[in-house]
C-alpha cells in the first residue's frame, strides 16, 4: 500500500534527494561506460518527481495541469536513458549510433509534444478533472496515445533488462551484485507503474511511480558505491568478444539448428567471397560443402577453395552450441588456413626422400670406392660416410617428427617402448652396461617418445669414454603424466650445448654439436612434454622427460 496523497510530498522530496545523490556519483564516474546515460536516467526520475511535487503544492487547476504536462519530459527521458545505459554498460554501444538514438527518441518526443498540446486533441488523456479535496488535480489518463507511450516504455524497460540478466546469470561473479542492484532499480518503479495502470491503487490519487524512485535511487547508489559499478565494468569483456570475433584471422560461420547462417565474421566473408548481408539466412551446407558438416567428435575436414596456384586449403572444425539443458542451438564452423602448412609438408616429403634415398645411395658408392683402396685414407673416408649416413638418418627422424603429427597416432606401451630402445642400444653399444628400472604400472604414451628416448640413450652411450660405462633408464607413472629418466656416468653435457638448446636458436658461431639433443627437445615439445638436464653427482648427467599419458 502506498501512503495517502498528504504524505506523498515528503516521500517525493526524499526520492529527488536520493536520485540527485546517485546522479552526482554517476556524473563523477564519467566517461566510464554507462555513466552518462545513468545521469540522464536519474535526472529524468528527479524531474518527474519534482513536477509531481509542484502539481501537489498548487490549488489552481491550470497550474497543476501545467506541471503534469511538463512532467512528461522526465517520464519519457527515463526509458530512453535506461536502454542507452543498459547497452553502453554491457559493452553493446555499437548499437548506439546517432540514427538508432534518434529512432528511439521518436515516440518520446511525440509523447511530450502531445502532452503539451493535450487540450487540442485529447489523445493522451481522456479528460481532466478539477481540484480534489487534498488540493491536487485529478487527471484521468487512458487516451489512445497514453497506451502507446506506456507500452513503449515497458518495451524499452524489458529490452534493457535482458543484457543485465545475462550478466546476472553468467559466471562473472564480479558483476552479479551490480546487475542485481540495477534490476531492482529498474523493476521497482516500472512494476509500480504497471500496477497503477491496472487499477491496483484506486485511492492513491496520483501516479505512485515517482515515490518508488526512492527505492530505485537507493539501488543505483548501491550499484555505484557498494558494488563498484564503474570500477569493475563488463563493457570491455563484451567488446573484446566482439573484437575477437570480427578480427580473428580464422574464418567463423555460425549456423542455427536448422542449418541457417546467423553470423559470419570478416575473415570468413573474405575467405568465402561473401556479401555478409546476403549470406545471413542462407544454408550453411551450401556455403560449406563438407562431407560431414555437423560432425562434432573433434575430427576436422579439409576444404579447398579455388583452383590451380590460386587455391587455398582450410582446416574446418565444428563445435556444437547447446543451451543449459544440453539441447542443440546451432554450430560454429572455424576455417583455419593451412595452405602454407601443406606446402611445407610437401617440401618436407621431398627433403625426406632426398635424405632417405639419395644420400644413402651416394654414400654407398663412396664406401664402395673406399673399399678398393687401403690405409688410413680409406678408413677416414669410411668413417666420414658413416657419419653422413647417421646425420641423414637423424634428419629423417626430425622430418618424421614434424610431418606425421605424432600426437594424432595411437598410444603405445611405455614399458614396450623402453625395452625396444634398450635392445637396440645394447646391440649398437655392446661395451656399455644398460639397466632398466620398470615403473610400478604401465601406461600408454605417444609414439613420439621413442625418438626422444633413443637419442638420449645414444647420447649417453656414445659420449661416455670411461672404462665402466653405464646407462640406467628409470620410469614412473603419476596420474596423467609419465616420467622417464636417463642416467649416465659419462663426462656430462657441456653447459654451452644446453645454453644453445634453451635459447632455441643457433647462429653460425653459436650452435650445438649435432641433431641428437635437438631431437630430444623438439620431440618432447611435439608430444606436449618437457625435458630437464641435471648433473649426476660428481660425474654424468640425469635427463628427465615428462610426457602426458594417453
Amino acid at each position: 500500500m502506498f501512503p495517502p496523497t498528504s504524505m506523498a510530498a515528503p516521500l517525493l522530496f526524499g526520492s529527488v534527494a536520493i536520485g540527485t545523490s546517485a546522479a552526482i556519483l554517476a556524473w563523477r564516474a564519467r566517461p566510464n561506460p554507462g555513466a552518462t546515460p545513468l545521469v540522464w536516467l536519474l535526472i529524468g526520475q528527479s524531474w518527474w518527481s519534482t513536477c509531481i511535487v509542484f502539481s501537489l503544492s498548487t490549488e489552481a487547476a491550470p497550474e497543476a495541469v501545467f506541471w503534469t504536462k511538463v512532467g512528461w519530459i522526465g517520464v519519457m527521458i527515463v526509458p530512453v536513458a535506461w536502454i542507452l545505459f543498459a547497452l553502453e554498460y554491457t559493452g553493446r554501444d555499437a548499437y548506439l549510433t546517432r540514427r538508432n538514438v534518434a529512432l528511439l527518441s521518436v515516440v518520446p518526443a511525440l509523447t511530450v509534444l502531445l502532452a503539451l498540446t493535450e487540450e487540442y486533441h485529447g489523445l493522451l488523456y481522456v479528460r481532466e478533472a478539477g481540484v480534489a479535496a487534498y488540493g491536487f488535480v485529478l487527471v484521468e489518463q487512458g487516451g489512445i496515445w497514453y497506451a502507446v507511450a506506456a507500452g513503449y516504455t515497458y518495451l524499452l524497460a524489458v529490452l534493457g533488462i535482458v543484457p543485465i540478466l545475462g550478466l546476472l546469470s553468467s559466471g562473472a561473479t564480479a558483476f552479479r551484485g551490480q546487475s542485481a542492484a540495477l534490476i531492482v532499480g529498474v523493476v521497482t518503479p516500472w512494476a509500480t507503474n504497471v500496477l497503477y495502470n491496472l487499477g491496483a491503487f484506486p485511492n492513491v490519487g496520483i501516479d505512485p511511480t515517482p515515490i518508488a524512485f526512492a527505492i530505485s535511487g537507493v539501488a543505483y547508489l548501491g550499484a555505484i558505491d557498494r558494488f563498484r559499478m564503474f570500477g569493475a565494468n563488463p563493457a570491455p569483456a563484451w567488446r573484446a568478444r566482439q573484437f575477437l570475433f570480427d578480427h580473428i584471422h580464422e574464418g567463423v560461420v555460425v549456423v542455427d539448428g536448422h542449418d541457417t547462417i546467423v553470423d559470419v565474421n570478416r575473415a570468413a566473408a573474405e575467405i568465402l567471397d561473401l556479401d555478409v548481408d546476403r549470406a545471413l539466412g542462407a544454408s550453411g551446407s551450401d556455403l560449406l560443402p563438407l562431407n560431414e558438416p555437423f560432425r562434432t567428435d573433434g575430427e576436422r575436414e579439409l576444404l579447398t577453395i579455388g583452383t590451380g596456384s590460386a587455391s587455398r586449403s582450410y582446416d574446418v572444425g565444428v563445435s556444437e552450441l547447446t543451451d543449459r539443458h544440453g539441447e542443440t542451438l546451432g554450430y560454429v564452423f572455424t576455417l583455419h588456413d593451412v595452405t602454407r602448412y601443406l606446402q611445407q609438408r610437401q617440401r618436407l616429403k621431398v627433403l625426406n626422400r632426398v635424405l632417405r634415398h639419395n644420400i644413402r645411395t651416394e654414400t654407398n658408392i663412396i664406401q664402395g670406392y673406399a673399399e678398393r683402396t687401403s690405409g688410413e685414407t680409406a678408413e677416414t673416408i669410411t668413417q666420414r660416410t658413416e657419419r653422413i649416413v647417421e646425420i641423414s638418418e637423424k634428419g629423417r627422424d626430425a622430418i618424421d617428427l614434424f610431418e606425421d603429427t605424432v600426437n594424432d597416432r595411437e598410444g603405445t606401451s611405455l614399458v614396450g617402448l623402453l625395452e625396444r630402445s634398450l635392445r637396440a642400444a645394447h646391440d649398437a653399444y655392446p661395451a656399455v652396461e644398460f639397466e632398466l628400472e620398470y615403473p610400478d604400472e604401465d601406461a600408454a604414451v605417444s609414439e613420439g617418445l621413442s625418438v626422444v628416448v633413443d637419442n638420449l640413450i645414444e647420447n649417453a652411450a656414445i659420449h661416455n669414454d670411461g672404462e665402466d660405462r653405464r646407462v640406467t633408464v628409470t620410469a614412473a607413472v603419476d596420474d596423467d603424466r609419465a616420467r622417464v629418466r636417463v642416467i649416465d656416468n659419462g663426462p656430462g653435457i657441456d653447459e654451452y650445448e644446453l645454453d644453445v638448446l634453451n635459447s632455441g636458436t643457433e647462429t653460425p658461431l653459436r650452435h650445438a654439436s649435432g641433431l641428437g639433443l635437438w631431437l630430444v627437445k623438439w620431440g618432447t615439445e611435439v608430444i606436449d612434454g618437457s625435458v630437464t638436464f641435471e648433473s649426476n653427482r660428481s660425474t654424468g648427467t640425469v635427463v628427465t622427460t615428462t610426457v602426458p599419458v594417453r
